[in-house]
């Protein structure tokens, strides 16, 4: 299976690439913090080169021996996947759920560096993120460009016009998630080209295409709030680079063209997944834009700014977000998240990996209904925006799955195709 293939292949392959970044930056923890510097390194990678062991020979999941925050959610989960094995040995690196270790390696690579002051706030994968981003400087500026241009006459356009830009929108950001430094184990995975030529080449690869419905709960949203309260829009991110531009300038097109009046980020308050977002990554992107010496680029920084200034654009982080559990238990584990979620108009989930915590990661047959798959997770209206990079898929049409597997085995996860996929949430 994929999962397999993951867990045999890829993992290590990031893993050794996390030890290869400490080495790499010895010299300068030493320059920081002399003596004490080199020593947290050195315990740091023999860490990880002990984890990277313990999967690659199938070693039993350890409980967790740190005591930062959410250690206790981490071994409470451990025993509930215990008592799910039903005494046949416990959860080992490959005798496990794939979503569940592989959040499990991230968290230990975290602890890794959060037991090892002074080096302990170093994200060994913001290079790789930093690098995204300059490699897709072209589709920055193609994207930047033409977003202020659009901007110059937004208040002209007509209702079909604005439709038509906002599905422009949502298909740059839904592409954008195939930069994805996890799922290219850290390789290079940067948006080269202008991401607004080939949309029309790529919408028959979007297998569930609920753009329309987005639209009319926006615009219904719009007419029933005008009066009173402002119509909120949630962006649960995915990646840093490309794909967290593609999604800051939907939001500032929300915003502009009045269909929301504030938006709430949500990113990771740990360096997850190789390149997902964090706070770090979500300001340093919008500086980078500021000060670019493209004029629309640092427009765009500067506006969106002026955004977070204004409060119209609220970025947070939670730590469920990067606990290893299916998004159906958020109300009893996180209850203050749920809460929080359900004030909103629309919750827009960004990427594979937040499609297989709202589906639970299970092989469904590929004709369940998502909001079935969904298991009670319903806060509010939400959308999936996600290129397959996983076989994990809800809320097809009859055969059209097993179409697309004649003859394309690897399309569930070769991340060439996409769901644009919306549940009401009634």
């Amino acid at each position: 299976s994929f999962a397999y293939f993951t867990i045999k292949d890829r993992l290590p392959q990031i893993l050794t690439r996390v030890i290869d970044t400490l080495h790499r930056h010895k010299n300068e923890f030493f320059e920081e913090h002399g003596e004490k510097g080199v020593e947290a390194e050195k315990r740091a990678i023999s860490f990880l080169s002990k984890l990277r062991n313990e999967l690659q020979t199938d070693k039993p999941v350890t409980p967790l021996e740190d005591e930062l925050p959410d250690a206790a959610l981490w071994n409470q989960y451990l025993d509930y996947q215990r008592n799910l094995s039903n005494g046949n040995g416990g959860p080992s690196w490959f005798q496990s759920p794939w979503l569940y270790v592989e959040c499990y390696m991230y968290r230990r690579i975290h602890a890794a560096l959060a037991q090892n002051p002074p080096i302990d706030n170093f994200d060994v994968f913001k290079e790789g993120k930093a690098q995204n981003f300059f490699e897709s400087q072209e589709a920055v500026i193609a994207l930047c460009t033409y977003f202020q241009e659009l901007l110059k006459n937004i208040k002209d356009l007509d209702e079909n016009q604005l439709q038509e830009e906002l599905f422009k929108l949502l298909q740059v950001s839904l592409w954008g998630n195939k930069c994805d430094l996890s799922f290219s184990a850290g390789e290079d995975s940067s948006q080269k080209s202008s991401p607004l030529q080939s949309l029309e080449n790529m919408i028959p690869y979007i297998l569930v295409n609920d753009m329309e419905k987005l639209w009319l709960l926006l615009v219904n949203a719009k007419k029933k709030n005008s009066e009173k309260s402002n119509v909120r829009v949630d962006i649960i991110l995915d990646n840093a680079g490309f794909e967290l531009v593609s999604d800051l300038v939907l939001a500032d097109f929300l915003l502009s063209s009045k269909l929301a009046d504030e938006v709430h980020f949500h990113g990771k308050s740990i360096p997850w997944y190789v390149s997902d977002t964090t706070k770090h990554d979500f300001n340093w992107t919008i500086k980078q834009l500021q000060s670019a010496n493209h004029m629309w680029m640092s427009r765009c920084g500067i506006n969106w700014e002026g955004n977070l200034k204004k409060r119209v654009w609220v970025y947070r982080d939670h730590m469920f977000w990067t606990l290893p559990h299916d998004f159906s238990s958020m109300a009893e584990v996180a209850p203050d998240l749920y809460a929080d979620l359900q004030k909103s108009n629309l919750l827009l989930f960004k990427g594979d990996l937040n499609y297989r915590k709202l589906t639970g990661d299970r092989k469904w047959e590929y004709t369940v209904p998502f909001h079935q798959a969904l298991n009670k997770f319903h806060p509010a209206p939400l959308c999936s925006l996600r290129t397959l990079k996983s076989d994990t898929q809800a809320g097809l049409k009859p055969g059209q799955g097993e179409q697309i597997q004649a003859s394309e085995p690897e399309w569930m996860v070769n991340g060439k195709y996409g769901v644009v996929q919306f549940d009401a949430a009634l």
